[in-house]
């Protein structure tokens, strides 16, 4: 039986050139991560950096919660406290009719993915418009984003060309990058101008001053938030920091982990209203506070949102941000959608090699290769577990734990050579999809040791050398 992913995974693989030109484009996102990270001879000791201060900022995260709360709401802002995705999406539709707002601009926010807010506002009269490049060209497509920092890596320039050829109405079969970029900043100008509030995520909280910090390359939550009267950030609760001295930390760490530069273009501090504006904060749960009483998955809440272990599985780069089922892909995505609904979304643990990748490259540690792990053992207690790998799992504990047979296989392995295609690639065999068997050598290591063909070490410490 194949999991979602495998079978998603597969439509995507079909198109062969879009899923290499893909995987290319990612690895090329993770080589400039390593290029920018190796200049930093302090870059391992920020990592461990990074991982302290977010474990104490979560262990402490009532305190830093009511201090960036009071210091918040002191800078003239009004805080809100939302414990799930409803109450987050009443909370906003309320302030947005009590100032009679008909048009809301956005900045990416994959909080707001989270609690599905766009169609919610939507389906009550208020339109809603992506700011982001990305974010806005899939929303004109009505997709979903396959990335959490570039949400629309998986589109070419020559799709985007022709939808905003229907869309914007520019020139038929021109997908030149500068002349889409012009016709979209032309196409968002005139939105920033009539909208009548805006809304941004944002990437830390600083409990110390009350202040909002949303990193853009775009510079579209300024925009955003320069025009309209009214500004709402959305923020879950685990994005607090305690100071200005931590968010230095996490500054040098993001934009190198996400997109390979030194920063992002705007690091934007939002602390108070502009004055004749208004500013909401929208704290949300949404399940957070269970995850911090969850010892074995805690470390999930520790994530920046910088997309590096998505940049760098061999598993996403290959298959694609749609092929998971989470909103969220990749390792923490993963992570994340178990802890969400793991009846949901256990399809996508089947979605990692187990490569630890994401481990190496997580800027804040998270240990997102050893969690997916714990996660594949409890799929059997949850009901989950592959039926066939089941059965492969017991034959080959039934192998392994009986030398004989075991060896007898190894003398009988070789004959496999011989078979024809059809018994070797066939359904039963999903290894064999896209993939060719070694051929087996004649005779075993095991064998040639036996009979002497293998030179032995005269002493142990040979083993060593």
């Amino acid at each position: 039986m194949s999991s979602q992913h495998a079978k998603a995974a597969r439509r995507f693989l079909d198109n062969n050139e879009q899923a290499q030109w893909h995987n290319r484009t990612l690895w090329m996102v993770r080589e400039k991560r390593d290029r920018l990270a190796m200049q930093l001879p302090e870059w391992e000791e920020l990592r461990n950096l990074a991982s302290q201060i977010k474990m104490h900022s979560l262990s402490h995260l009532d305190y830093y919660l009511s201090r960036f709360a009071a210091r918040a709401e002191a800078n003239g802002a009004l805080v809100h406290w939302a414990k799930d995705a409803d109450e987050h999406n009443a909370i906003v539709l309320n302030i947005l009719n009590e100032h009679k707002v008909k048009k809301l601009v956005k900045s990416k926010s994959m909080l707001t993915e989270e609690c599905h807010l766009n169609p919610f506002l939507e389906a009550r009269g208020i339109e809603v418009v992506e700011s982001d490049l990305g974010e806005r060209i899939l929303q004109l497509m009505q997709a979903a984003p396959s990335h959490i920092v570039m949400p629309a890596i998986h589109l070419k320039r020559q799709e985007v060309g022709k939808l905003f050829e229907e869309k914007l109405h520019t020139e038929k079969d021109n997908s030149d990058p500068g002349y889409l970029t012009h016709a979209a900043r032309l196409h968002l100008r005139n939105e920033f101008l009539t909208a009548d509030a805006a809304m941004t995520g944002a990437n830390f909280g600083v409990a110390e001053t009350g202040e909002v910090v949303v990193c853009t390359n775009e510079g579209n939550a300024d925009m955003g938030t320069s025009f309209p009267p009214l500004h709402i950030v959305s923020m879950g609760i685990e994005k607090v920091i305690p100071d200005h001295q931590a968010l230095s930390v996490y500054t040098r760490l993001l934009a190198r982990s996400a997109t390979g530069q030194p920063a992002t273009t705007y690091t934007s501090h939002y602390r108070k209203p502009r004055p004749g504006s208004g500013m909401h904060i929208v704290l949300v749960d949404n399940g957070r506070s269970r995850t911090l009483g969850n010892e074995e998955h805690l470390q999930t809440l520790k994530c920046i949102r910088c997309g590096a272990c998505m940049n760098t599985c061999p598993v996403y780069r290959r298959s694609g941000g749609y092929a998971y089922t989470y909103f969220i892909p990749g390792p923490i995505g993963i992570n994340l959608g178990m802890l969400r609904s793991p009846d949901r979304y256990s399809g996508n643990v089947a979605a990692c090699s187990l490569c630890y990748s994401c481990n190496l490259v997580c800027p804040v540690r998270i240990d997102l290769a050893d969690q997916i792990y714990r996660w594949r053992q409890q799929l059997d207690s949850l009901g989950k577990a592959d039926r066939v790998k089941k059965i492969v799992s017991a034959g080959m504990n039934y192998l392994f734990m009986r030398p004989s047979v075991y060896n007898q296989g190894l003398r009988l392995a070789p004959s496999v050579n011989h078979l024809p295609r059809f018994m070797i690639y066939n359904p039963l065999n999903a290894w064999g999809i896209g993939r060719e068997f070694p051929v087996f050598a004649k005779e075993s290591f095991t064998r040639m040791w036996e009979k002497g063909k293998v030179k032995k070490p005269q002493n142990k410490d040979a083993y060593e050398q």
